[in-house]
């Protein structure tokens, strides 16, 4: 089962304070046993330097013989000599031990005391030596002849410096995990109580469906504060997609219901009753005229509904997709007054099919609402891409219905009638025409004015 977040902030917590007592004490410890050890070092130093000169002062008789003839008798070292000397020097905790060479072999005479197991064979030198116990602390240096003075001085203190650091972190650090584990433990439920109070009020949006009730503590603040305000933004940017999409799905089913609806009746009343051929070919058109709205309107909402991965990236000649579209609503108003104005071909790269229809249902959005206009589709190249613009010379729309124009079955008043064809429009031209115009990187500009005509320009990215 996985760790909450409380539990986790307070196990990093007790983490950090039990890393951070491992290094206060470790850094104590080398600090006082440096201490202790240059304090023994001292105190060494100033033993050698009283015993050094009284031993030699013992052996200053034998100065026509060697230590070795001193230590058979000359004038003889004893035991109990070493024992005195050490005793007026420091008896706290000293030893002495005189070392040196006899017929080829070291030998020694030393206090009762001094720690076993240290080697005649050392070396005079700047520092000490521990012991094998680490009881004692040894210091080695020369005399007359080849003779050494070996001195050691009690070092428990070292040792049991370091005993008690051991048992001391042995019982702090599991303390102090425990503390920092309680302590992290309680911050965290105070730090972490806004995000439940935050996660309450998210599950309660969800549960409710309210998408635009506000959050508690959204604002500039905090992270915390932020956090909330972006998930509010989200749920109002969720709620405004929704509300589009009921929108899009009222207005959707009630055009397909109108000419369904249109379609059985005719259906049903050409059925009733027997009829003349001139009668059923009436109905027919009727029934065609339908299926084509219905046909269109199908495909819009399939090409609205495209994904934005499979748009396809090949060269696509704007100039042959406006030829096309213009051709085409010269036959399906044969009235009306639509020219083309291209000084060259200009390719961008893109979808044939939706650019194409989108050029298309500029000019017959122009061409429907803009009857005995003069409209003129325009295709030229522009630095980093190209533009079709399709203009009349209408009588425009207002500021109102211009800024609602683009949104998905979005109809004036004025549009709702049939065109030439008999068609009537369903409000997805403009928006399919913006939304090809996304899917490429470009954009859609309406501009317009009552008796100031009316222009759409698409912008392409080359």
């Amino acid at each position: 089962m996985p760790l909450t977040l409380r539990a986790r902030l307070a196990l990093w917590a007790a983490l950090a304070t039990g890393l951070a007592v491992v290094l206060v004490a470790a850094g104590l410890f080398v600090s006082v046993n440096g201490f202790l050890r240059q304090a023994q070092e001292q105190r060494l130093l100033s033993v050698v330097g009283a015993v050094q000169g009284r031993v030699e002062a013992l052996l200053r008789p034998a100065e026509d013989a060697d230590l070795l003839g001193a230590l058979l008798g000359v004038a003889t070292v004893s035991q109990s000599d070493l024992e005195r000397l050490a005793d007026a020097v420091d008896r706290r905790g000293v030893e002495l031990r005189l070392v040196a060479v006899q017929r080829g072999e070291l030998t020694s005479v030393g206090t009762r005391s001094f720690p076993g197991g240290v080697p005649l064979t050392l070396r005079p030198g700047p520092g000490g030596y521990l012991s094998a116990d680490r009881a004692h602390l040894i210091l080695v240096r020369p005399l007359r002849g080849d003779a050494l003075l070996q001195v050691a001085v009690d070092a428990r203190s070292l040792s049991e410096a370091r005993q008690a650091f051991t048992q001391a972190l042995t019982w702090l650090l599991p303390l102090a995990l425990l503390l920092s584990l309680l302590v992290g433990w309680v911050v965290a439920g105070r730090l972490l109580r806004p995000v439940r109070t935050l996660e309450n009020a998210a599950r309660a949006v969800g549960e409710g469906g309210d998408l635009r009730r506000p959050l508690p503590g959204a604002g500039h603040g905090d992270e915390l504060a932020r956090l909330a305000l972006t998930l509010q933004q989200s749920f109002a940017r969720l709620a405004d997609a929704r509300e589009r999409e009921q929108g899009f799905l009222r207005a959707a089913a009630h055009d397909l219901r109108s000419p369904l609806a249109a379609l059985t009746a005719r259906v049903e009343g050409t059925l009733a009753r027997d009829r003349d051929a001139a009668r059923y070919r009436a109905d027919l058109q009727e029934i065609g005229t339908d299926i084509t709205r219905l046909s269109t309107l199908a495909n819009h909402l399939l090409l609205l509904a495209r994904d934005p991965g499979a748009v396809q990236r090949a060269p696509v000649p704007l100039r042959d997709l406006a030829a096309d579209a213009v051709d085409r609503a010269r036959e399906l108003d044969p009235l009306a007054d639509v020219d083309l104005a291209a000084s060259g071909p200009v390719t961008v790269p893109g979808d044939r099919v939706l650019l194409g229809q989108a050029i298309w249902n500029l000019t017959t959005n122009a061409v429907r609402h803009a009857p005995q206009a003069t409209v003129t589709v325009t295709v030229q190249a522009t630095p980093g891409g190209a533009t079709v613009t399709v203009r009349d010379d209408g009588p425009g729309v207002d500021a109102a219905t211009l800024a609602r124009l683009g949104e998905a079955f979005y109809r004036p008043d004025a549009s709702r009638a049939a065109d030439a064809s008999g068609v009537g429009g369903h409000g997805l031209g403009l928006a399919l025409a913006r939304h090809v115009a996304q899917l490429h990187g470009g954009t859609l500009e309406l501009r317009s004015a009552p008796r100031q005509g009316f222009t759409a320009t698409l912008h392409l990215p080359g």
